[in-house]
């Protein structure tokens, strides 16, 4: 991604960033850094508050990245999953899937309402 200069959204159970595999994705920040949007979805039975640390949120507002978390037993946000399902596989490996749209997603966030919403583009 970084080659082509492309964004991409990342989504992933748990936390992005953490050090405990258990509760999220291990990763560090140049591992992610290219990234438009960091989206962290709860795991089943077990929500995670969003993360907090110092570091990764002025990594995310200084690179202007857009921070979503989403707790799948709720009405807070909703992730249409048949619909990546149904995109282009560029590459798969036992722990990730990347796909890719044939088309620009739309991204609209509105930080001070704490709304957000990314959508196809016809």
């Amino acid at each position: 991604m970084l080659k082509e200069g492309r964004k991409y959204v990342l989504i992933g159970p748990g936390r992005w960033g953490t050090h405990d595999k258990f509760i999220g994705i291990p990763v560090v920040w140049p591992q992610i850094s290219n990234a438009k949007i960091i989206v962290e979805v709860s795991l089943p039975d077990f929500h995670l508050d969003a993360s907090l640390g110092s570091h990764f949120f002025h990594n995310v507002t200084s690179m202007n990245v857009g921070y979503f978390s989403i707790n799948q037993g709720s009405m807070d946000g909703s992730i249409f999953w048949d619909k990546l399902r149904k995109q282009k596989t560029v590459a798969k490996g036992e722990f990730f899937h990347h796909v890719r749209f044939a088309k620009p997603m739309l991204i609209r966030m509105d930080g001070k309402k704490r709304m957000a919403v990314v959508t196809l583009t016809r």
